[in-house]
């Protein structure tokens, strides 16, 4: 069986190919950017290729039997290249699939599709309310995969927690950065908010179960997060203490700091975009019942975990971590956040 990963070159994407390497035959990466073969398995092929182009992909998708469709525009992007990539590349994927014969495209969203909700825990059920031009392109491409669901196609949707692990970088090299050089990590509020997240090891196993279960199953949208998480200030408190650098956790009144990122944000100083400071302060977690209830799938790593983890790669590999970017597997610029480090 062959296996298409879009955005393979991705965080998720490098994750998704080794860790499925001896569940397919073969493995095509289909990106714009390049992967480095060292760290892929030998069953991998890469393609340059943009799924904003449909014809190419349908050169790609004959020979498929199934897809994950995980290339995004990430919310650091610019709003039109978010709007084609996220929207106008879910609908090429999807036609291009279809057109070949592909047995079923697993979509990968994510739980910005809820907004910043009022109440939780969050069920599949409940309203879509996009935060900034990310979270309406995942609402956007998640109606796509509706409609050719409702034309016979098998589109499961997976919506994830911010996920991490190793090889994660973007803004969690910053907190890695901070917690290593022993600064005080700046909390949204109080911290005694609960905050989800999700190891990238139980997203791929999710993911696999949603590309060979059976359709009458998978066909649908379900939630993943973990199933073991506490307090904000608890959890970053376990990754400063297993540090044992002398950072700690530093509560901060969310009032006056969310304005101010706000600004930072609109005057490009600032990495932090909306959906991380927005809800910061807040409860957010998914249930992931119906997944469990369906499938089975049970996760296997708490929070604490899943961030000691991902920090204990950052220590083995930063000597090597040079260029910036906008994607998860490379560090951010701090910008203005550099500056605020020095004092803390």
């Amino acid at each position: 069986m062959k296996l298409a990963v879009t955005g393979g070159a991705g965080f998720l994407g490098y994750h998704i190919c080794n860790r499925l390497k001896d569940k397919f035959d073969d493995i095509i990466v289909l990106d714009i950017e390049p992967i480095d073969h060292n760290e892929y398995p030998e069953n991998v092929k890469y393609v340059n290729a943009d799924v904003r182009d449909r014809d190419e992909l349908r050169s790609i998708f004959k020979e498929v039997d199934v897809v994950v469709h995980a290339a995004a525009a990430l919310p650091l992007w610019k709003n039109k290249d978010i709007c084609d990539v996220n929207v106008t590349g879910t609908e090429n994927v999807l036609s291009a699939a279809k057109e070949c014969g592909s047995e079923r495209v697993v979509f990968i969203s994510s739980t910005a599709v809820y907004g910043i909700p009022k109440k939780h825990s969050i069920y599949e059920g409940d309203p879509l309310v996009g935060v900034g031009s990310y979270g309406q392109s995942k609402i956007d491409a998640e109606g796509i995969c509706e409609k050719y669901r409702d034309e016979g196609m098998c589109v499961p949707v997976i919506r994830p927690k911010t996920f991490i692990g190793t090889g994660r970088l973007g803004v969690f090299q910053i907190l890695y950065d901070w917690v290593e050089n022993g600064k005080k990590i700046p909390i949204i509020g109080n911290g005694k908010n609960r905050y989800q997240l999700l190891e990238v090891e139980d997203l791929v196993d999710a993911i696999y179960m949603l590309l060979t279960f059976s359709e009458e199953k998978v066909n649908d949208s379900f939630n993943v997060g973990s199933g073991r998480f506490d307090t904000v200030s608890k959890d970053v408190g376990a990754l400063c203490g297993f540090a044992a650098t002398g950072s700690k956790v530093l509560s901060t009144p969310a009032s006056f700091v969310k304005p101010v990122l706000a600004l930072f944000e609109a005057m490009k100083l600032s990495p932090l975009y909306k959906w991380v400071y927005g809800t910061a302060d807040t409860d957010s977690f998914v249930s992931i019942e119906k997944i469990k209830n369906t499938l089975g799938w049970v996760p296997k790593h708490s929070n604490a975990e899943a961030l000691i983890r991902s920090y204990e790669w950052y220590l083995e590999h930063k000597d090597e971590l040079s260029d910036t970017g906008v994607t998860h597997r490379v560090p951010w610029k701090q910008g203005i956040l550099g500056c605020f480090k020095r004092f803390l």
